[in-house]
This record gives C-alpha cells, sequence and structure tokens, in this order.
C-alpha cells in the first residue's frame, strides 16, 4: 500500500466496506466530493503522488455513501483493501447498454445468463449478492431469490462495485463475489436532463409477430383490470374448497375465464420500434451556516418488443435417436419498464444523512404460437398456443447515516426496507391436433380434444409473489493511531415471500363433438358452450398451491485493518452469521393436504477472512486472499411444488432435503499500475464447495430439480489491461490533439468439476435412490460455467468535449444450463453463446444554442444466435435455439 502520509489524503469506502477497513483521513476536516470530483481541501507533495491517480466514482458501500477523496485523484481497484473492479458513470456510458446488468457483462470474469442473471468467475446466480447502496434487494422472481439484474436501467444507477474477495463486513453467502449498485449522488450543482431513443431489431421490427388484445392500456405496462380474478374463481379461492371434493360448481368458474382479450391470439404483419424517454433533475441548497440539503429525481420508460423464432425438442433416450418433442415456436414479447428514482441528503459538517427511494415496474406481455410433434408421433401435428402476462415491481427505500464524532471514532447507521412482486394472471396454453390421416373426417383440421381427461389440451394457471425485506446495520471505527482501524458492526435481515400457483385444466365429456373442437379458443372455451356441452374444470395442483418462506439473519462481525509497514497491509476480521431459513406449505384449502414436506434450516457459522497487500513497487503490488463462505438454497428450490418457466419452457420441482453450502477460497494477484487510468491485473484464485447445489433433469415430462453434490473444486485465472495511446503523439493535426485511443482487454479462464463417487449419497425428497452417481456425473462442471469468457473494447475518445466511438467484442465458450435425463446416461444439455459485437458512438453537437448528447447503437452485429444442445456422438437435440438478431438504437438526450 502507500505510505501513511500518502493514505493521509485518502478516505476510502466510508462504512461497513472501509468501515470495517482502514480509513485513512486527515486530521482536519474536508468536504466529502459525492460526485467523485477531488476536493482541493489538502493538496499532495508532488514527491508523495501516486503513480496512478484517476477520478474516483461514486461508489456506495455497506453503510456509506461514497467514496471521499480528499487531495488527490484516486485508484478505486488499486487502493482497497479487497480485490474489486468498478464501473463508474463514464464506464456504464461507454458501453452504452440500457441495464446494468448488461453493462456488467463488461466487468473481468464476469457472465449475464438467461433474464439477467449475473454469473461470477464460473459460479452460478445462486454464488452472487446483489445489494443497492449497500442495502440487499429481495427478488421479483418465483425460481430465484437472487435479484435479475436487467431490471435495473442504467439511467437510476451511478457507479457498481464488484467485490471478488470476501470481507466479513458483508454477508456470509458470498460465493463469486458481491455486486453493489450505487443509485446517483445529490448533485452539486442544479441540472435537469431530458433524453429519448427509438431501436430497431432486425429480427423483430417491421416483420410479423403474434399478438393478443389483453386490457385497453397495457402500453403503460399495468393493467386496467382486465386480468383481475373473475368473481367465480375469486369466490371458489376464498371458499378454501377442493374442486376434487365435488362440491364446486366448476361450469360457473370456467365461463368467466376466457374471452377474446386473452385468448385470441392474432398475426400482426408488422411489429413496431422500440422506444424510451428520461427525465432526471436535481439541486442542493443550503439551510442555516453549515447544513446543506440536496434532491434528485429519475423518471425513466421503455417500451421494447422481442420476437423469437426457436426450434425446441427434447428426447427421452439415451442415445438421443429419438425425439419425444420436436416443435417451432414464435413468440413475441413486449416488455415495458417504468421506474422513477427520489433521493434525499442532508450534510452538516463530517456528518451525512441519505434517504434514497427507488421504484421499478417491469412488465412482459407474450403471445406464443408452435407447431410440431409429440410422443414421437410422426402422423400426426401439434399446435400450442400461450399468451401470459408478468408484472414485477420493485420499491426500495433505505436510509444512512454517517457521523463522525471525532478524528478517532466515526459511526455508521443504515436501514432499509424492500418488497417486490410478481403476479402472472390468466397464464393460458391451448394445443390443437391434426392426424394428418386421410381416412380421418378431421385429419385436415386442428382440433382441441378437450375429452382427454387429465391428458387435455387447455390450461390456465394464476400465480402471484409478493417478498418483503427488512435489513438494518451499524458500524463502529476507532482509529487509535494512523495505520491501524478497528471495526465492530452488527447486521440484521429479514426476507418474508409468499408465493402461490393454482392451475386449472379445462376438460369436457366424452361425447364433446369433434367438430366444436375446431372453434377458436374464445369460442370454444365461451360460456355457452362450456354449458351446453358440460366443460369442466380440473385442480391440476392441489398438493401445494402455496408457500410461506423466511429467512432470518444476524450477524456480528469484527474486522481489523494495519498498516504493518509502508509497503505491508493485513486486512483480516471474522463474522459470526446465524440463519433460519423456512418454507412451508400454506393451508389454502379447508380440507388439511399434508403430504408436502416443510423445510427447516438452522445454521450458524463462523466466517473467517483475510487479504494480505504487499506493494513491493509504488506501481506494482501483491495480493493475497482466503476466506470462508456459504451458500444457501433458494426458497422455490425447497418446496416440493411443480412451477413452469416460460423463459426456459421448463418445468420445475423443489427438493425440501436441501442444505446448505460451504465455500474455502483463495486468491493469489499481482497488480501493475504504469500509469495514469491505465492498469495490468492477473491473478488466479480457487474454491472448493462442499455440497454444491445442483440442477438435473428427470421423468418423461423432463421436470429439472435439485440436489447437493458432494462436492465441486473451481480454479482458474484472470488478466485484464487498460491501455491509452494518445493521439496527439502519432499526429499534428488539431483533430487529433485531445483525442485518444483506449483499449480494454480482459481474459478469465476457469476450470470446475463435481467430486462424485461410487456410494457418494445425496438427500432426495420422495425419491426411489439417494445415491449421488445416479443424479450427478464425476467431472462434469457446474451449471452455468463457461471455460473461457474474453471482453474487449476498442475506441477513440476526446478528453476536450463528448465524442466516444467504441467497438465491443464479448465471447463465452459452451456453458452447461442443465444436467441431462438422469438415471439414463444422457449428456449434458449447452449453451453456446459464442461472439458477440457491439458498437457504440457518443457525440456531443450543438443545435440551435443547444448542446446535445447523440448516441447510436449498434447491438450484435455479428447476429449471434442463441444456442442450447444435447449431443451424442452422431445425434443431437435442439434444445432451444433462434436467432437473437442485430439491434439498432438512436437516443439523444440535453441538459437544462
Amino acid at each position: 500500500m502507500t505510505k501513511p502520509l500518502r493514505l493521509a489524503s485518502l478516505f476510502l469506502f466510508t462504512s461497513a466496506l472501509v468501515a470495517p477497513s482502514l480509513v485513512y483521513a486527515q486530521t482536519a476536516p474536508s468536504t466529502p466530493d459525492t460526485t467523485g470530483t477531488p476536493s482541493d481541501a489538502a493538496a499532495v507533495p508532488q514527491d508523495q503522488a501516486a503513480p496512478q491517480e484517476e477520478q474516483a466514482p461514486d461508489v456506495s458501500v455497506p453503510g456509506g455513501d461514497a467514496i471521499v477523496v480528499t487531495g488527490r485523484r484516486v485508484n478505486v481497484a488499486r487502493d482497497t483493501p479487497q480485490v474489486v473492479s468498478v464501473l463508474s458513470s463514464a464506464d456504464i456510458a461507454r458501453t452504452g447498454e440500457g441495464d446494468i446488468a448488461g453493462a456488467l457483462s463488461r466487468v473481468t470474469g464476469l457472465s449475464v445468463v438467461g433474464n439477467g442473471y449475473v454469473y461470477v468467475r464460473g459460479l452460478g446466480d445462486r454464488y452472487s449478492l446483489a445489494l443497492l447502496n449497500g442495502s440487499p434487494l429481495p427478488s421479483p422472481e418465483p425460481l430465484k431469490r437472487v435479484v435479475p439484474l436487467d431490471i435495473f436501467p442504467t439511467n437510476v444507477v451511478s457507479s457498481s462495485l464488484v467485490q471478488k474477495s470476501y470481507s466479513t463486513n458483508f454477508p456470509g453467502e458470498f460465493g463469486g463475489g458481491v455486486i453493489n449498485l450505487t443509485t446517483n449522488s445529490v448533485p452539486k450543482e442544479s441540472f435537469l436532463t431530458v433524453s429519448g431513443g427509438v431501436g430497431a431489431n432486425l429480427v423483430t421490427t417491421g416483420h410479423v409477430g403474434y399478438v393478443y388484445a389483453g386490457g385497453g392500456h397495457d402500453w403503460t405496462g399495468y393493467d386496467d383490470g382486465s386480468r383481475d380474478l373473475p368473481p367465480a374463481l375469486a369466490a371458489f379461492f376464498a371458499s378454501g374448497e377442493k374442486i376434487s371434493s365435488g362440491n364446486v360448481d366448476t361450469q360457473a368458474i370456467a365461463g368467466q375465464l376466457i374471452n377474446a382479450n386473452n385468448a385470441l391470439v392474432q398475426r400482426q404483419s408488422r411489429i413496431g420500434p422500440n422506444w424510451s424517454a428520461t427525465l432526471s433533475g436535481g439541486t442542493s441548497f443550503p439551510i442555516g451556516d453549515d447544513m446543506t440539503l440536496g434532491v434528485i429525481a429519475t423518471g425513466g420508460y421503455s417500451n421494447k418488443w422481442t420476437t423469437r423464432d426457436a426450434i425446441q425438442q427434447t428426447s427421452l433416450n439415451s442415445d438421443l435417436s429419438t425425439l419425444e418433442n420436436d416443435f417451432r415456436r414464435v413468440s413475441t414479447d413486449n416488455r415495458i419498464v417504468v421506474n422513477g428514482l427520489l433521493g434525499l441528503g442532508l450534510e452538516y459538517g463530517d456528518n451525512k444523512i441519505r434517504w434514497t427511494n427507488l421504484y421499478i415496474h417491469d412488465t412482459l406481455k407474450r403471445a406464443r404460437l408452435g407447431l410440431g410433434k409429440t410422443n414421437n408421433n410422426a402422423v400426426t401435428d401439434v399446435m400450442q398456443q400461450d399468451t401470459a402476462w408478468y408484472e414485477r415491481q420493485l420499491i426500495n427505500t433505505q436510509l444512512v447515516g454517517e457521523f463522525k464524532f471525532s478524528p478517532e471514532w466515526s459511526l455508521d447507521l443504515r436501514g432499509s426496507y424492500a418488497n417486490s412482486k410478481r403476479k402472472a394472471p390468466n397464464e393460458l396454453t391451448l394445443e390443437y391436433v391434426r392426424t394428418n390421416v386421410a381416412s380421418d373426417l378431421y385429419g385436415a383440421y386442428f382440433v382441441n380434444r378437450l375429452n382427454n381427461g387429465n391428458n387435455g389440451d387447455a390450461h390456465i394457471s394464476y400465480s402471484d409473489l409478493n417478498e418483503n425485506l427488512y435489513s438494518a446495520g451499524a458500524d463502529l471505527t476507532f482509529k487509535p493511531v494512523t495505520d491501524l482501524a478497528l471495526t465492530a458492526g452488527y447486521a440484521y435481515l429479514k426476507t418474508e415471500r409468499t408465493s402461490s400457483r393454482r392451475d386449472f385444466q379445462f376438460t369436457a365429456p366424452s361425447s364433446f363433438p369433434t367438430a366444436v373442437g375446431m372453434l377458436r379458443p374464445d369460442l370454444l372455451l365461451g360460456s355457452a358452450i362450456i354449458d351446453y356441452y358440460n366443460i369442466a374444470l380440473i385442480d391440476t395442483n392441489e398438493g401445494a398451491p402455496a408457500f410461506r418462506a423466511e429467512l432470518k439473519n444476524h450477524a456480528g462481525y469484527g474486522k481489523v485493518n494495519w498498516q504493518v509497514s509502508p509497503e505491508l497491509s493485513l486486512d483480516f476480521g471474522v463474522r459470526y452469521e446465524t440463519a433460519k431459513e423456512t418454507v412451508v406449505p400454506v393451508q389454502v384449502f379447508n380440507t388439511p393436504t399434508g403430504s408436502t414436506a416443510a423445510t427447516n434450516l438452522d445454521n450458524d457459522y463462523w466466517l473467517p477472512a483475510a487479504t494480505l497487500t504487499w506493494q513491493f513497487r509504488p506501481d506494482m503490488q501483491v495480493r493475497l486472499s482466503s476466506s470462508k463462505t456459504i451458500a444457501r438454497p433458494q426458497f422455490r428450490e425447497l418446496i416440493y411444488q411443480f412451477y413452469f418457466d416460460p423463459d426456459s419452457n421448463r418445468q420445475y420441482r423443489g427438493n425440501p432435503l436441501l442444505q446448505d453450502s460451504t465455500l474455502v477460497n483463495s486468491e493469489a494477484r499481482y497488480e501493475w499500475y504504469f500509469a495514469p487510468e491505465q492498469r495490468l491485473t492477473v491473478a488466479g484464485f480457487y474454491k472448493r464447495i462442499k455440497n454444491p447445489i445442483e440442477t438435473f433433469i428427470t421423468g418423461s415430462d423432463f421436470v429439472t430439480s435439485f440436489a447437493n453434490a458432494p462436492r465441486a473444486d473451481l480454479y482458474g485465472a484472470e488478466v485484464e489491461a487498460v491501455k491509452k495511446f494518445a493521439l496527439a503523439d502519432w499526429s499534428g493535426s488539431n483533430f487529433f490533439a485531445e483525442r485518444y485511443l483506449i483499449a480494454i482487454a480482459n481474459y478469465t479462464y476457469t476450470q470446475s468439476e463435481l467430486k462424485v463417487k461410487a456410494g457418494d449419497q445425496t438427500r432426495m425428497f420422495a425419491a426411489s435412490s439417494t445415491l449421488a452417481t445416479d443424479y450427478f456425473q464425476d467431472g462434469s462442471p457446474l451449471t452455468g460455467q463457461s471455460d473461457h469468457l474474453v471482453n474487449f473494447q476498442f475506441g477513440m475518445e476526446d478528453k476536450a468535449s463528448l465524442s466516444q466511438q467504441t467497438f465491443i467484442l464479448s465471447y463465452a465458450s459452451k456453458r452447461v444450463t442443465s444436467r441431462g435425463l438422469a438415471n439414463s446416461g444422457q449428456p449434458d444439455i449447452y449453451e453456446y453463446p459464442g461472439l458477440n459485437l457491439d458498437f457504440v458512438m457518443r457525440q456531443g453537437v450543438k443545435i440551435a444554442g443547444r448542446q446535445l448528447d447523440l448516441k447510436l447503437e449498434a447491438r450484435n452485429i455479428t447476429n449471434r444466435k442463441h444456442k442450447e444442445t444435447q449431443t451424442l456422438g452422431k445425434n443431437t437435440v435442439i434444445y432451444n435455439n433462434y436467432s437473437v438478431g442485430p439491434t439498432f438504437t438512436f437516443s439523444l438526450s440535453t441538459t437544462f
């Protein structure tokens, strides 16, 4: 690390990241710079200036607000005691991404899988922890307890810190890393910014898609009441009766469920463009002699269309020689995101109080048609139709206080409440068949077979999720001398989730006429047909239609940061954490069900962590770190209940007998900061995981479930380089006087292996075998892990004015998305992310005396496709394959 005199000009990571870390500050008071601009409070002598000096981004940490800079610019990645990567607002702007998940995919060792789930160093999303301004977040996803980061628009995030080495101020549920998002801070100057954009995808925009009417103003992302529970269904839910009891008039319920608005899928010849708009503003003003109040507000709206023409196949055979299902499915999604942020900040002396409020409403409206074959039937065509509406919402409010009583004592307090909701009413699936047999009277027509009993071909579902998260913490730091800081902290977290899903199947008597089955869905299942032909409902999820889950966590920790010598520093601590995690079925019927197991995990852990940093040259240093952390099962994984994920077209079922995973982590890292804002880093890492939670597929219905594998090892290396080239050195032209080239490259190599030997056991609920070898193969990689991750950015920027042109290339090698069918010897299912090339250009121009920021984005220039397959020998099953398509977006903004 740097010498004490040099460190006297640095105050890094107030509260829990540095509160538990050593905070170097001047004795004389200085004004924190929440915008990241260096303060002039104290000048560092030139001979003591660090080799690397760059502007510090506004990075929030647990219990704190921002990096505080007093007297010189600071390199966060170098001077923080832990291994961190920081995306500043400038970095996010350079990538041009619309959500923070996309921006994070450019960070060394990070990849984004599925809908915004971030994987750190090849570990799955369960091993990533997401925080907002240092406080945990609830998830709006029924299948996850982690937060999909694609719901966070970049306009509400000013920076993002990724910490890959564990420190005890963070929750113990830390596997690959923690991702801490910082919202925009209180401004130094008043501003008002208006921006808007329009875009097109070459696969979707202007091409054929499928839609359905839905509600009266679905374009807003809010339902107008059209999807409220029909009166008969609401009364049935309130009654507590079971359909299987025979005491329910299901015809009355069924007659109110289907109409032309939610069941009639229509062909739209041209899908419209994508568009977005954002309004941001802020100001600050003095209150009294020594107090400043600031306010910042942001509101945004985006409307995006996506059409996927996908091939989806499955096989039951161990050699994949025949297909059980073979479909082409075309889906059109309309995604609408509404967001808002309101922040208030009060500063007096060296004390700060900050109140931040965030609102995100994310809606997906889907229409899908599929044509194919099932059950290896060569003479029967099957047409499937789906309509759905998924409405997710996140509300977060948090209060943070930072108080400095003296140069030796400081206290940080934080508290937050967050609520997430997800509603999915009227998920409707219908299936029509055509025999293609000449002798069959109706072989030339598609017919819905409602009289198939339990194998009927019309289903409707209603699901609801509500999650509350309460968190609080306090950090007390004592600095008896300049080179030593002692921190004691406490953290509390309580998560409460209630989730329900009700699934119904329409069924008709055997006398139901085939000719009537040719009617379109809204007529076929209209009240007149239902009443006349006695069409009824079957409740297909009477076993466990709802569950309640809770996680209650208490933690205390101590942390020491000691500058042993001018070259050597040691950061170490220990965390004691207790956690109770319960998942229990909710009794929704008058007659108890009692067939579903509950889960009650009650564990406590001692979690040590240490990092040693040796700065053997002013511009070079080596870090060694080691720690112990844990990973807990997610709520949905613990309930023995079926759930269908429409994004992956897969059905899931939990395992109440899952256990916590424990991880031992170690890393060695070399860092060279050879010039301002330029660096080279090389690192090697190793993780040993006991009882990792992995997925597998079982049964003829391709149900994905979960189990603890005995052990897994993960190891790898990563390298990152940032280099700038001043074009003025190469050209005498005034055009290049302030321009420079920038190259940012990072590469991560990861290997992981499941360790399974004969006789190893696992815990399975309602299963005939507990042998681990029946579910996992020794040597298989962890789910979601790519051996190779590459990111490369190359562009030109102008120091004097806004002018950026950047090519962004990324590559991820194949990774397992799901295991092959258990007990059959099938190979795993692999995704092939491949190579992706983007181009982002930003240019400041002045039009009619108004300064404008113009941005042009070209995404997926090489037309990379989504591809998931199973392969064994010459046989290949296309699990999910579709064209993503290039996307072009133009936007502009101006500040008043």
